[in-house]
């Protein structure tokens, strides 16, 4: 039995097992005050980064770029905020320049961008007068997962790519061992018209998966006899006609179309998540930075590679019910996706009063209103499912509340769609989530919490010590 002095009470707590704690418990709300704070030091940083420049709709007069932002101290304390029924706010404020382009005047200015909810020391957000918790999200990462079908006699695999934004890529293997693909879930397509469109000739994808694709069945052989197309253009019509059915197919509108599907940052981004499980899944050394994060051929390459190795070996495919395939995202992720969405309104009206200004004497502060953006903010903090009314029976409920994962939510499941597996407990779960504590009910199983030592990562996958054994 193993007696220890406490810092707190200086009394003494006694452990009735050999040991004592091997390792002392964190701060268990450190992951909400971590995450907000992220957002405020990088991810509004990133956000203004994506929208800048803003340049009217000719791209000849006008350009408004974002410099430099603050959070200002909040107007009021806690406590003042909950006595008057109001939100515990602080002001933002962004330097602004405004470029004429005719003349090449530069005029710069700080504006005020509106007043956004602000964390209390404890993780929690105070929203007229009610104080509040942004429960976590666990959904399932970004990345690439291989699938596995049954098929007439062996397992036939596929894959899904999940980007952090943009179109979904959903890879099959048909009975004859030819390789499909859907984009944005529109129909399929032979994987090798993909492949030409993006700039590949015949030979070289044989050269490319020759050193793979050496079992009894020749997929690519397979893939190639079903291929419509002969040649690049070919092979951009044929995928523009399947992505949009009924308009009018040329080679130009097929290349601008598949280029801004995946090689433009603003349509398609990975997440520095995605990018990193995708390295790590296909054994890739590709450096995760932002102009990283869009599609690269070298990743469809390794992706289809990783198919044909998967279809010959007949391995246990992916399993999307694990952790390492699962990720929480926290209070920062979730205010920045607000804020995007506001940013993204705001970007439209600035553009409409850049045409009807007068390019002569218009200011940075005429054509900005925040007025979307803060809408958005505050729609999510009084409306969504994950920002909730906080626990407050007792100090530990309140606790609990602020370490609880939900799979609900904006781009999470529902109650009515969610299965049994994914509801049910998994052997990843070990150390990290708590394998009791769970609602009964429709919720079961969606919603959890974490484990005493368990913490979240930069990444947002969820970490447990183990002991060497």
């Amino acid at each position: 039995m193993a007696t220890k002095q406490t810092k707190s009470t200086q009394g003494k707590r006694t452990y009735f097992t050999k040991t004592d704690n091997i390792i002392d418990i964190t701060n268990l709300v450190d992951h909400q005050n971590k995450s907000f704070q992220w957002f405020i030091e990088e991810g509004l940083g990133e956000l203004l980064a994506e929208i800048s420049p803003i340049d009217d709709y000719t791209g000849t007069k006008l350009s408004l770029s974002f410099k430099d932002y603050r959070f200002e101290k909040p107007k009021m304390t806690e406590a003042e905020a909950r006595e008057n029924n109001v939100s515990y706010e602080a002001p933002l404020k962004a330097k602004v320049v405004l470029t004429n382009k005719v003349t090449g005047e530069v005029k710069e200015q700080e504006i005020y961008l509106g007043d956004y909810p602000w964390m209390t020391s404890r993780g929690t957000f105070v929203i007229n007068g009610a104080e509040r918790v942004v429960v976590s999200q666990l959904i399932r990462s970004a990345g690439v997962f291989f699938t596995a079908d049954q098929g007439s006699n062996k397992k036939l695999y596929g894959a899904k790519v999940i980007p952090g934004r943009g179109a979904w890529l959903e890879f099959e293997t048909a009975n004859n061992g030819a390789m499909y693909v859907k984009i944005d879930r529109k129909r399929k397509i032979p994987v090798t018209t993909l492949l030409r469109a993006l700039g590949l000739t015949e030979a070289k994808i044989r050269e490319t998966f020759a050193h793979v694709d050496q079992g009894d069945l020749k997929h690519i052989d397979a893939t190639l006899d079903k291929d419509p197309a002969r040649g690049t253009n070919e092979a951009l019509i044929e995928v523009y006609r399947r992505l949009r059915p009924g308009d009018l197919a040329t080679v130009d509108n097929a290349r601008s179309l598949l280029e801004n599907m995946f090689y433009n940052f603003k349509r398609f981004d990975f997440s520095r998540v995605g990018r990193y499980k995708i390295n790590k899944r296909l054994d890739l050394n590709v450096p995760n930075t932002v102009e990283n994060r869009v599609m690269r051929l070298e990743d469809l390459e390794a992706i289809i590679a990783e198919i044909i190795r998967l279809n010959n070996t007949q391995e246990p495919a992916d399993d999307i019910d694990s952790l390492a395939n699962r990720r929480v995202k926290l209070v920062g992720e979730l205010v920045q996706r607000q804020f995007r969405i506001g940013l993204l309104r705001m970007e439209r009206n600035t553009k409409d009063r850049m045409s009807m200004s007068e390019i002569e004497t218009v200011t940075p502060g005429q054509l900005v209103n925040a007025r979307p953006v803060v809408a958005a903010v505050r729609e999510f903090f009084a409306s969504s499912q994950l920002s909730q009314f906080m626990d407050q029976i007792n100090p530990l409920s309140e606790l609990a509340h602020k370490r609880r994962l939900s799979s609900m939510g904006p781009g999470g499941l529902s109650r009515e769609r969610a299965g049994f597996e994914v509801r049910d407990a998994h052997a990843t779960h070990y150390g990290r989530i708590c394998s009791v504590e769970t609602p009964e009910g429709a919720n079961i199983g969606l919603v959890l919490n974490l484990a005493s030592y368990a913490r979240i990562n930069d990444y947002g996958f969820v970490e447990t010590p183990y002991r060497k054994v």
